[in-house]
């Protein structure tokens, strides 16, 4: 049986989710390290920084979407198959903006993805 739920099926979610995951790494890394740091786990970008704080961006297979935990603030990503981009269900943000803008204000400085 093939899950439809998000409009795209188990592998193409787990695709589609592991490239996010993938390059969120990738910019990660270009970070100042005494700042940010993370780990990765299967499905798992989890982000911590100087002062304490983490964060963590993990796939949510049943749901068929990339949830964020940043601080005190949860957001929920799905895939928009005609924009190309992981939207945020509350307000339509991108993923990779979003979480830019929410590491920029637990760091107190800019950072763009």
């Amino acid at each position: 049986m093939v899950d439809t739920i998000g409009g795209m099926d188990d592998n193409e979610f787990r695709e589609r989710s592991d490239i996010a995951l993938s390059k969120v790494a990738k910019w990660l890394e270009d970070l100042d390290p005494d700042e940010v740091d993370y780990t990765t786990a299967d499905g798992v970008v989890t982000i911590e920084f100087a002062g304490g704080a983490k964060f963590i961006l993990s796939r949510q297979s049943q749901m068929k979407q990339m949830w964020l935990a940043a601080g005190s603030h949860g957001f929920h990503y799905s895939w928009d198959a005609a924009r190309r981009l992981w939207l945020d269900d509350k307000d339509g943000h991108e993923l990779f903006p979003g979480l830019a803008e929410a590491i920029s204000e637990q760091l107190g400085h800019p950072v763009e993805f």
